[in-house]
């Protein structure tokens, strides 16, 4: 999976129009550097929640995306062009899993939603714990990252909304030192822990 044109085409035409349908900030959008391998980890409230979080940097993220949204051949063809690749979900998908490592050994960012699915409440989940399971593996930094909208719950028309992104935490970090399934629990709530703080922060700044 390469970056290509049309990620780059929508991106910059999407810019403008998120910016006056949902007038969105970005907070410390610089903490992704230029090159090497990062999980963004983020909490999940809207379908839109790719776009706001592509739109926020210049490298190009890519996406595990239900595989129901593949069934539609049209729809496919458009999502893998824009970084998206299938994966059946709550089934252990190793093929996703594999192309995920993959991407990460090329030096992409990979975007995790670490809760799962979407929140149907607007509060923060359940972390899952693929996201740790990938930074062991491949010995990753994770960035968490929030989406918070003003005054809402949700995304809405014409509403401000904030997407602030974390200070990427090691391996180290994340106490992920022998793989277990303990140390991928524990550090799956610590990234939570992290985009929690980051949506408390910008709930009171706001």
């Amino acid at each position: 999976m390469k970056e290509g044109r049309l990620y780059r085409f929508g991106r910059a035409l999407l810019i403008p129009i998120f910016k006056l349908l949902f007038p969105y900030t970005v907070r410390n959008k610089n903490s992704i550097p230029s090159e090497g391998a990062y999980i963004v980890c983020c909490n999940h409230i809207s379908l839109k929640d790719p776009v706001f979080l592509a739109l926020g940097q210049r490298r190009q993220m890519f996406y595990m995306a239900k595989e129901e949204l593949f069934h539609n051949k049209f729809l496919a063809c458009l999502i893998r062009a824009l970084g998206a690749f299938s994966v059946s979900r709550g089934t252990g998908d190793t093929h996703a899993i594999n192309t995920a490592e993959h991407l990460l050994g090329q030096g992409k960012v990979l975007g995790i939603f670490i809760e799962g699915t979407r929140s149907r409440t607007g509060e923060l989940l359940r972390p899952k714990s693929g996201a740790a399971m990938l930074a062991y593996k491949t010995g990753t930094p994770v960035i968490p990252a929030s989406i918070t909208p003003v005054k809402t719950p949700f995304p809405k028309l014409f509403h401000r909304l904030v997407v602030s992104y974390g200070e990427p935490l090691s391996v180290q970090d994340l106490g992920l030192l022998t793989g277990s399934g303990t140390e991928f629990r524990e550090a799956s709530r610590m990234i939570m822990d992290k985009i929690s703080q980051l949506r408390e922060r910008d709930k009171q700044q706001l």
